[in-house]
C-alpha cells in the first residue's frame, strides 16, 4: 500500500519541503515524514500537488509514458479568438519543440478563493478563464502556451492530475488516501530450446515435407 496525500499548494509555496532562502515550503503544510511531492507545481503556480511516500506510485504519476491529464484553470489577458484556442488543440510550437495536442476551451470564471496577492488588473483590461488539459510536463509550460498565443497567463490553478483533483480543498488544504500498488511482474523470457527438441523439430519437417 502507498499514502499519498493531495495538497491544494497556495501561491509563492515552493514544492519541496526546504530553502534556503526563507520561502514558504510544504513543511508549512505536510507534517507527514518520509513524503515527496509527485512531480512539481511551480512557485507562482496553485492547485494540486500529489505527494507520496512510494517510490513506484511518485514513477507512474511523473513518468511521460503513462500521459496522465493534467487539468488546469488559467486566466489570461484578453479573450482568446477561436483560431487561438484551436491552435492549442492541434500543438503550439515552443523553443523546446511543438507541444502535443491540447484539450482547451473557454470556461466562466470558476468559484474559487481569491488569490492573495491579487492578479495585475487594469481597470478595463479584459481577461478569460481557460481549462487547458495537456499530457506532457515541460518547464512552464501552459504559460508558454498561452503567451504564444498572444495571451499571458496571469494566473494558473492546476485542477486536476488524473482522476485526482482539488475538489472540497481550500488552499493549504490537504487530504489522504491509500493505493494498492500491485507487484508488477516482468515478463518471462522464453526457455531455450534443448538440442533435443530441435532434433526433434526438425524430424517432424522433414516428414510433412516428404
Amino acid at each position: 500500500m502507498a499514502l499519498l496525500i493531495l495538497l491544494n499548494k497556495p501561491f509563492n509555496v515552493l514544492s519541496q519541503f526546504t530553502d534556503d532562502n526563507d520561502r514558504t515550503t510544504l513543511s508549512t503544510f505536510i507534517d507527514t515524514k518520509g513524503v515527496y511531492a509527485a512531480g512539481r507545481l511551480d512557485f507562482d503556480s496553485e492547485g494540486l500537488l500529489l505527494l507520496t511516500d512510494n517510490g513506484t506510485l511518485q514513477h507512474r504519476i511523473t513518468d511521460p509514458k503513462h500521459k496522465l491529464p493534467k487539468t488546469y484553470w488559467v486566466q489570461v489577458e484578453g479573450t482568446p479568438d477561436a483560431s487561438s484556442i484551436n491552435k492549442l488543440k492541434s500543438g503550439v510550437t515552443l523553443k523546446d519543440g511543438k507541444t502535443a495536442p491540447a484539450k482547451a476551451k473557454i470556461i466562466p470564471e470558476p468559484d474559487i478563493w481569491a488569490r492573495v496577492p491579487p492578479i495585475r488588473e487594469r481597470k478595463n483590461d479584459q481577461t478569460t478563464w481557460l481549462s487547458l488539459t495537456i499530457s506532457e510536463g515541460r518547464n512552464r509550460q501552459v504559460r508558454r502556451m498561452t503567451a504564444t498565443m498572444g495571451h499571458p497567463t496571469l494566473r494558473l490553478i492546476r485542477y486536476s492530475i488524473g482522476d485526482w483533483t482539488i475538489d472540497n480543498l481550500q488552499p493549504g488544504e490537504h487530504s489522504s488516501t491509500t493505493i494498492n500498488i500491485p507487484f508488477e511482474k516482468k515478463p518471462r523470457k522464453p526457455a531455450r530450446k534443448t538440442y533435443q527438441a530441435k532434433n526433434q523439430e526438425k524430424k517432424q519437417v522433414s516428414r510433412r515435407n516428404r
